[in-house]
């Protein structure tokens, strides 16, 4: 396995009722595709929040490389350049065009010029099918559209990891495809991603490791190949079945 990227050690976050993470250690090596899955509230997105500093840990470490980000003098906006985050409301600017809305970062945080960005922004465009609409405004893309922009802003700072929480949960069914299909295509280009969702033959296709959490526990770790089709615990095989469940009905409903 290549070098550890991004090191977490018995992280615990609790808003006062309870832990949400429970001493959760992980380790994601650069290159990897790390798919997080589980249950509503088990703590899949606050674990991406305290990676890049948008929640605040209670105990516990998390090093990016010799970095140790939970150091209260981390200056976090020099820390997300190399953290790319993709939340699933997408976080445009509605009054600046496609194009000003990714050459913001790289422009005001990083010091790049303009002519410099101009010429990646629009190759990164054009990779996911957007450079025709570089001038419109986020109102005038669809969901799918928006979230695809959303991924070149990030990927536009050259992060060393991306995060992507649940990025296709609020979009209609047929816009699904088109943003994991940009996804699928960074971790075939070797990208060291996080991946929170719940589509399931997704996260099979491109898992290097599926983590299942429950309760703010990793309850069974593995390669997508073992855990999808030899699961080891009770837990993980009750989720997976619910799923099963889900699909089974839908099929059903389309048949009648």
């Amino acid at each position: 396995m290549t070098e550890t990227l991004l090191r977490i050690d018995n992280i615990v976050k609790d808003y006062g009722n309870g832990p949400i993470l429970k001493d959760l250690s992980l380790d994601i090596h650069k290159g990897e595709v790390v798919v997080v899955i589980g249950p509503s509230g088990c703590g899949k997105s606050t674990l991406l929040r305290c990676i890049n500093g948008l929640e605040e840990i209670q105990s516990g470490e998390i090093y990016l490389r010799d970095q140790l980000l939970t150091d209260p003098k981390t200056k976090w906006t020099e820390v997300r350049q190399k953290i790319g985050m993709v939340f699933q409301s997408y976080e445009l600017f509605p009054h600046m065009t496609i194009m000003d809305n990714i050459l913001l970062g790289p422009m005001k945080a990083q010091k790049r010029k303009k002519n410099e960005v101009l010429k990646k922004a629009e190759k990164l465009l054009d990779r996911v099918g957007l450079l025709d609409r570089k001038e419109d405004y986020p109102r005038q893309l669809s969901g799918g559209q928006k979230q695809r922009v959303a991924i070149v802003r990030a990927l536009i700072m050259d992060p060393e990891i991306m995060l992507f929480d649940e990025v296709t949960a609020a979009l209609d069914p047929e816009m699904v495809r088109e943003v994991l299909d940009v996804m699928l295509e960074l971790a075939e280009a070797g990208s060291t991603m996080i991946i929170v969702t719940h589509e399931m033959q997704f996260a099979e296709a491109v898992a290097d490791r599926i983590v299942f959490l429950d309760q703010g526990e990793i309850v069974e770790m593995a390669k997508p190949e073992d855990f999808f089709h030899h699961t080891k615990t009770d837990r993980a095989k009750k989720f997976l079945n619910t799923f099963t469940f889900q699909k089974e009905e839908l099929n059903n409903e389309e048949i009648i």
